[in-house]
């Protein structure tokens, strides 16, 4: 078991946005993070890589308590995540952007070398240009998103958490999104866990899901139990739980 989280609470004051949350996950697994808006999703991010401090619960990562650590010490520790909105370094080019990721991601001392080729290599599996003039000015949202995603890898990460790595892209971007992330498992063996909105994209990529609401784990499984979950069905995929069922069913076969 790569990551153990056991009765995850996070409170802001009297309000639960995180109510005892627990979940294993596997290494080399993808799983997925749905709920509608204010479930708590968001929050569970913030608190695993060190933005909040849990309220109460654990989180162990590959054998080592990580609950409460600051940002930096978790990303040492193999957990990198990326941001709904990329925010780049748009003075830096895109390379400068993705090595600084490595030296903040690295436990020991590298060299400028080391991590300019951690960063290319980042970068050469998202699809991004290596070379040292590519700039990040006129990058379109695919773009971006693809710069955030390189500069969580170039850390190194035994466990990616991907945070709405859909938004603002068209159908097209969102297959190679998803794909993307499919092979950054299965040529690196990080492990995945997606919060994403977009079910039938999501639901092709995922090996298990889990599902909040209100800050409750109400349902977890593989995607066909999900969405055939009468609980799931009435919180979040209302309508659209048809047709989300049969994009997995066409996808089995």
């Amino acid at each position: 078991m790569l990551l153990s989280v056991q009765g995850l609470t996070k409170k802001f004051g009297g309000f639960t946005a995180v109510d005892g949350v627990s979940f294993g996950l596997a290494k080399g697994e993808i799983l997925g993070l749905i709920g509608p808006n204010g479930s708590g999703k968001s929050t569970t991010f913030n608190v695993m890589a060190g933005l909040y401090a849990p309220t109460a619960g654990t989180i162990t990562l590959d054998g080592t308590s990580i609950g409460g650590l600051p940002p930096n010490e978790i990303c040492r520790r193999g957990l990198a995540r990326t941001f709904q909105i990329p925010r780049p370094f748009r003075k830096l080019s895109v390379l400068e952007n993705a090595t600084l990721a490595a030296f903040y991601g690295s436990r020991e001392r590298i060299s400028r070398e080391r991590a300019e080729q951690q960063a290319r290599d980042a970068l050469r599996l998202i699809g991004l240009p290596t070379d040292a003039q590519a700039r990040v000015d006129g990058m379109g949202a695919a773009g971006l998103k693809k710069l955030e995603m390189a500069r969580a890898l170039a850390t190194q990460p035994t466990l990616l958490l991907a945070d709405e790595s859909l938004g603002g892209l068209d159908e097209a971007e969102m297959n190679q999104a998803a794909d993307m992330l499919k092979r950054i498992r299965d040529e690196r063996g990080i492990t995945i866990i997606w919060v994403e909105h977009i079910m039938g994209v999501l639901m092709r990529v995922i090996d298990r899901c889990l599902v909040l609401d209100h800050g409750v784990v109400i349902a977890e499984g593989k995607p066909a139990e999900v969405t055939r979950d009468p609980k799931v069905i009435e919180v979040y995929l209302g309508t659209d739980a048809t047709q989300v069922q049969q994009q997995i069913s066409a996808q089995q076969t």
